[in-house]
């Protein structure tokens, strides 16, 4: 590609961005100046909206790549998965830290949102999620800080953390297992309000399980979007292997709602046509249909079979978390919420903010390893195809 196709490119990414920090900008300054009731149509019979269900409690779940991989590399000691590793701890960083900003906005007074620090309630399911994202947020920030200090050469820093590298993870592994059930914990004081679609004594459960399959599939999706914009190779043979986990994590997970539909009985309000019915035959077919994908041999071991499969497990269980948080909770309000424009651009606009903070790390830290992996790796994935 020429010096002009290179400028069109960048141009093209540039300008986009450019007018979307600049919306956002004004939109927050809008909302923190002026109020929640200024930039969104919340409301006291519907308070919890799309910068709760979206923002934090799917944001939470797509962050679980992190746990996942560190608790397989450095617990279960599989060294082969270090390639997608770093990767994973980043975008779990980025996503808490995403999580804390979107708490920000959506907290009628924000500047309180330190007072869990100091205001103990252990009773509180709320409580327990807010200490818990806190102490794996600074989990993650030591276990990213240690690649930082690896790009600066700080030897004793880096080998510091090697030293406690176990401990630090097992800790994470378990704070981040309790809060990503507690989500679905949240919603258990909700009997009569929340859809019985969703409502399930085994919610928390279910959040875990669905967050555990997630995570497999941001790990599958981050690795296929950086060899493309990065121009890198892609670790084919380590995608095929956490698509297998995928495929399992996703298999259990529908396993056990299934069950928990049947036995609960709660299909009897299944109403064809109805708005819930609707947001459940697309949460099921999201999620199947990357079942089925992962099943066939021939896309399982492809590129775009592991990209569409991912896909489909990621937005399958981004629809679960908001047809739990916001769709299951309309018929009973009857408050007819619909995010605001600027809810939506507000949201679009630290999605963004994510993006160019990853892509940023991956330019200047060694996020990814140096030596290309890959053309062995797709090597040999054909070869036993």
């Amino acid at each position: 590609m020429g010096r002009k196709g290179k400028l069109k490119n960048k141009l093209f990414l540039f300008l986009p961005i450019s007018l979307m920090a600049l919306l956002g900008l004004f939109l927050t300054f809008k909302r923190f100046y002026y109020g929640l009731g200024s930039v969104t149509n919340l409301s006291d019979a519907f308070p919890w909206g799309l910068w709760v269900g979206f923002d934090v409690v799917c944001g939470v779940a797509l962050a679980a790549g992190g746990f996942i991989l560190t608790a397989i590399v450095y617990l279960f000691n599989a060294e082969r998965y270090k390639p997608v590793l770093r990767p994973a701890i980043l975008t779990a960083f980025l996503g808490y830290i995403l999580v804390a900003v979107g708490l920000l906005f959506d907290l009628g007074k924000p500047w309180n949102i330190w007072h869990p620090m100091v205001m103990y309630n252990p009773h509180s399911v709320m409580f327990e999620v807010a200490w818990c994202v806190i102490l794996y947020l600074s989990v993650l920030a030591l276990e990213f800080g240690s690649i930082v200090a690896e790009a600066l050469k700080w030897k004793k820093v880096v080998n510091i953390f090697h030293a406690v590298a176990v401990p630090l993870v097992l800790t994470g592994v378990l704070l981040s297992t309790l809060h990503q059930s507690s989500l679905g914990s949240l919603f258990l004081i909700v009997p009569q309000k929340l859809h019985p679609l969703w409502y399930s004594s085994l919610l928390p459960l279910h959040f875990f399980l669905s967050a555990v399959a997630v995570g497999f599939a941001t790990v599958i999706l981050e690795s296929y979007t950086s060899s493309k914009f990065l121009k890198r190779g892609l670790e084919l043979d380590l995608l095929v292997d956490l698509g297998r986990f995928l495929w399992f994590a996703l298999v259990v997970h529908l396993t056990v709602r299934w069950q928990d539909l049947f036995v609960s009985g709660a299909l009897a309000n299944y109403r064809p046509g109805s708005l819930e019915a609707i947001a459940f035959n697309l949460e099921m077919a999201l999620l199947i249909g990357a079942v089925v994908l992962l099943t066939i041999r021939r896309t399982h071991r492809s590129k775009l079979g592991l990209f569409f499969a991912a896909m489909f497990a990621l937005f399958g269980v981004i629809v679960n978390r908001l047809n739990v948080s916001i769709v299951g909770m309309l018929s009973d309000t009857q408050s007819g919420y619909f995010p605001a424009f600027s809810e939506i651009i507000i949201t679009a606009f630290l999605a963004m903010m994510g993006f160019v903070a990853f892509f940023t790390c991956v330019h200047f830290l060694p996020i990814f390893p140096q030596e290309d992996h890959n053309a062995k790796a797709e090597l040999k994935v054909q070869l036993s195809a």
